[in-house]
C-alpha cells in the first residue's frame, strides 16, 4: 500500500505512520526526519532548510522532491511505503506525480486548531533519532530519554505556540486545498482525531479496511 498522510502540524500523523509502518511491514518516509538528519549533520540542503523550518515555513519544493524521490527509489520501498508531510501543497502532489510517483489513498486525520496548539506544547522529540512523544498521551518510559536510542528530549522551535499557529495558517493556505486535490481522483478517506492513540489507529484501520 503506498500512502499520504494529510492533516495539521500535531495532528498525529508521525505517530499513526509508526503505527501504520509496522502493521504493514513498509517503511514511513518522513520529510521532517530526513530534513532533520541533514540539519544535524550540516549538509548543504540540511543548512538551506533550517531557516525555513524554524521559523515555520515551508522548505522549498526543488529541495523537498528530491530527498525524497530518491529516498522512494530504494529497494524497502519497493513494496509499498507511508509518505509523512509530503506532499504539503497542490505543485508538490503534481511534481510526484509528474515523477511517476503514485499513491492509492490520501488519509486525512481531522482535528481542531485548538487541539492541536495544546497538545504539541507537550510534544518532545528525540534530538539523535528523531522519535515524538508526548508528557500526556504519550510519555517515555524515562522522563527526558528516548526509549529507542536513550536521547535527550527536546522542544523543538517549531513546537512553541507562536510558531505552531504560524504553521497552522500555513497548513489552511497551502495543504488543506490537498484534500480537495486527492478526492478529485477517488484517494481521499477522511479520518476524526480520537481521544486516545490507539482509538484513532483503530478508525484508521476500519477507513483504510487494514485486517
Amino acid at each position: 500500500m503506498k500512502l499520504i498522510l494529510l492533516g495539521a502540524p500535531g495532528a498525529g500523523k508521525g505517530t499513526q505512520a509508526e503505527i501504520l509502518s509496522r502493521r504493514l511491514g513498509i517503511p514511513t518516509i518522513s520529510t521532517g526526519n530526513i530534513l532533520r538528519a541533514a540539519m544535524k549533520n550540516g549538509t548543504p540542503v540540511g543548512l538551506q532548510a533550517k531557516a525555513y523550518v524554524e521559523s515555520g515555513r515551508l522548505v522549498p519544493d526543488d529541495v523537498i522532491i528530491g530527498i525524497v524521490c530518491e529516498r522512494l527509489a530504494e529497494p524497502d520501498c519497493a513494496n509499498g511505503y507511508i509518505l509523512d508531510g509530503m506532499p504539503r501543497t497542490i505543485p508538490q502532489a503534481e511534481a510526484l506525480e509528474a515523477n511517476g510517483i503514485e499513491i492509492d489513498r490520501a488519509l486525512s486525520i481531522e482535528i481542531a486548531d485548538a487541539v492541536i496548539v495544546e497538545r504539541m506544547s507537550g510534544r518532545r522529540t528525540c534530538k539523535d533519532c528523531g522519535a515524538t512523544y508526548h508528557v500526556v498521551s504519550n510519555p517515555p518510559k524515562a522522563e527526558g530519554r528516548c526509549d529507542l536510542c536513550g536521547g535527550e528530549l527536546t522542544i523543538r522551535k517549531d513546537d512553541a505556540p507562536e510558531t505552531v499557529k504560524a504553521r497552522l495558517d500555513v497548513y489552511h493556505a497551502e495543504t488543506e486545498p490537498l484534500k480537495d486535490f486527492y478526492a478529485a481522483r477517488g484517494k481521499l478517506v477522511s479520518v476524526d482525531n480520537q481521544p486516545t492513540i490507539e482509538l484513532t489507529t483503530a478508525a484508521i484501520e476500519k477507513a483504510l479496511d487494514i485486517q
